[in-house]
C-alpha cells in the first residue's frame, strides 16, 4: 500500500490553498464543504502557513508550486500539490460523497483517470441517500449495544442496514424507517423474528437492461418474487439466484392466482421476515393493481415501497421510433384499460406538464369544457425526489392550492385518482 488512506476531520481548522487555477478553486471548496477555515492566496511563506492543518498548492507553474511546497515543508504542515505526486505528502482521491458515507479511491497518482472510472461505478452501487442509513444506524448504536448480547449484534446490524428500516430511509421516511428498526431491536433482543418489507416493483417492458437501478438491487436482495406471467426470464435471471419465485400470472382463459390469494401470500411472507419483492410487467401504477396491494399491506400494518418502471405503453412506443406526442400532429395522450376503451368520458385522467403557473387558466378551461368542479387534484413538485411536495384539493380550488408551487418540476393531475395522493403519503399503521 503506498498511501496510508484516512479521512482527516477539518471542521474549524486552517487550510490554506495557493494558487487560482481552476485546480485551485475545487481544493478550496471541497476543503470548505468538510467545514475547515479556508484561507486562499497567489503566494505563500512560512510564516503565512503556522498553525495550518494543511496545504493545497495548483499554481499551474512549477517553480512557484516548488517554492510553496518548501514552505509548508519549512512550517512542518502537509501539504498536496495538484498534479505533481512527487512534491505532495498526500494525495487527493476519487470521493464518492454520501452525506455520512464517504467512499475515497486512490491509485497512487498511477491513473487519476481509473480512479473516476471506479468512482462512477461505485457511484452507482450506492443509492443517492444512502447517508440516511448511517444517520439510522448511529441513532440505534446506543441502544443496540447496551441491549442486544454480543453474539447477536451482527445479525442485528446487518438487517438493520440492509433490510426494511434501511429501505424506508432511502425513501425518506425517517419515522417509518425508526419504527421498524425499534422493532427489530426488540426482536434481535429477545430473539424473535423481525417483519419483513414489500416492494411493488415495475419491470419495465420486457428488455432487462431498461430495469432502473433500484430494481435491479432489489432483484439481487429478494428472499422471495411474487412475478406476472409478462415477466420475461431474461429479467428473472437478473434476481438473487437463492431468491423464491412464484409465478402468479393471470392468463386469460386460465385458472391463477386470484388478486386476495396474492396479497394474502405477500402478508403472510413478510410477517416471517422476508423481503418480498412483486415483480409487475411494466410500471404497477399503470393497470398492474399495485395500489390494491399497497393498500392490502399497509392495512396490516407491513412495511412497502413501490419502486415505478417505464410502463409498456412508453417503452414499445419508444422502442418502435412512435412519437406518442408530437407537436406537429398530437398534443395529447390518454391512457385507458382495454376493457374500457370504448368510454373516455368516465374515469379519465389528465396528467398536465409544466402548469402550475396557468393553474388558474388551467381551471378554466377545464370547468367550461364542463368537468365537475368537485373533481379531485393533486400537484406534485419534484417527485420521486428527496424535497417532494405534493398539495391536494378539488379542481375548483386549483389556482389557490399552486401557491407556493412552481420553483421545481411540476405536474398537475386531474382526476379521480388524483384523491390518492394524500392517503398514499399517510404513515405506515404502527406495527405491534
Amino acid at each position: 500500500m503506498k498511501h496510508l488512506p484516512l479521512f482527516f476531520d477539518l471542521a474549524g481548522r486552517r487550510v490554506v490553498v495557493v494558487g487560482g487555477s481552476p485546480a485551485a478553486r475545487r481544493r478550496a471548496e471541497m476543503a470548505r464543504s468538510a467545514g475547515a477555515a479556508v484561507y486562499e492566496c497567489e503566494t505563500v511563506s512560512t510564516a503565512d502557513l503556522k498553525g495550518s492543518a494543511a496545504v493545497f498548492v495548483a499554481t499551474g507553474d512549477f517553480d512557484s508550486d516548488l517554492d510553496a511546497r518548501r514552505a509548508a515543508t519549512a512550517a512542518g504542515v502537509p501539504v498536496n500539490v495538484a498534479d505533481r505526486p512527487q512534491l505532495s505528502d498526500f494525495i487527493l482521491p476519487a470521493i464518492v460523497d454520501r452525506d455520512e458515507v464517504v467512499v475515497a479511491i486512490s491509485t497512487g497518482g498511477a491513473s487519476p483517470t481509473l480512479a473516476t472510472l471506479l468512482r462512477g461505478r461505485i457511484e452507482a452501487m450506492l443509492p443517492a441517500q444512502f447517508g440516511a442509513v448511517a444517520r439510522l444506524a448511529r441513532t440505534f448504536r446506543g441502544q443496540a449495544n447496551a441491549l442486544i448480547e454480543p453474539g447477536r449484534r451482527r445479525a442485528f446490524w446487518r438487517r438493520l442496514i440492509e433490510g426494511p428500516a434501511a429501505w424506508l430511509a432511502l425513501r425518506g421516511d425517517e419515522a417509518g424507517a425508526r419504527r421498524i428498526a425499534l422493532t427489530e431491536l426488540d426482536a434481535a433482543r429477545h430473539e424473535t423474528t423481525p417483519l419483513g418489507i414489500a416492494h411493488i416493483v415495475g419491470a419495465g417492458p420486457g428488455d432487462p437492461d431498461l430495469l432502473t437501478l433500484k430494481a435491479a438491487q432489489l432483484l439481487q436482495q429478494a428472499d422471495v418474487i411474487l412475478h406476472d406471467a409478462l415477466v420475461p426470464e431474461a429479467i428473472l435471471d437478473r434476481a438473487r439466484r437463492e431468491a423464491a419465485f412464484i409465478d402468479v400470472g393471470k392468463r386469460k382463459g386460465r385458472v391463477g392466482w386470484a388478486q386476495a390469494d396474492i396479497e394474502a401470500e405477500m402478508i403472510c411472507r413478510v410477517r416471517a421476515g422476508q423481503t418480498v419483492v412483486r415483480l409487475k410487467a411494466g410500471d404497477p401504477f399503470v393497470f398492474g393493481r399495485g395500489a390494491e396491494e399497497v393498500d392490502a399491506l399497509r392495512a396490516a400494518g407491513l412495511p412497502v415501497t413501490v419502486v415505478p418502471g417505464i410502463t409498456a405503453a412508453l417503452g414499445c412506443a419508444a422502442s418502435a421510433g412512435i412519437a406518442l406526442t408530437d407537436r406537429r400532429v398530437a398534443s395529447s395522450v390518454t391512457f385507458l384499460s382495454g376493457h374500457a376503451a370504448h368510454d373516455a368520458a368516465g374515469g379519465h385522467t389528465h396528467v398536465i406538464y409544466m402548469a402550475v403557473s396557468e393553474a388558474a387558466a388551467v381551471r378554466d378551461r377545464l370547468l367550461a369544457d364542463g368537468a365537475d368542479p368537485t373533481t379531485p387534484v393533486a400537484i406534485v413538485e419534484n417527485g420521486t425526489r428527496p424535497d417532494e411536495r405534493i398539495s391536494t384539493g378539488r379542481l375548483a380550488d386549483l389556482a389557490r392550492l399552486s401557491v407556493g408551487h412552481g420553483t421545481g418540476p411540476s405536474l398537475i393531475i386531474v382526476g379521480e385518482v388524483a384523491a390518492r395522493a394524500a392517503a398514499d403519503r399517510a404513515p405506515l399503521a404502527e406495527v405491534s
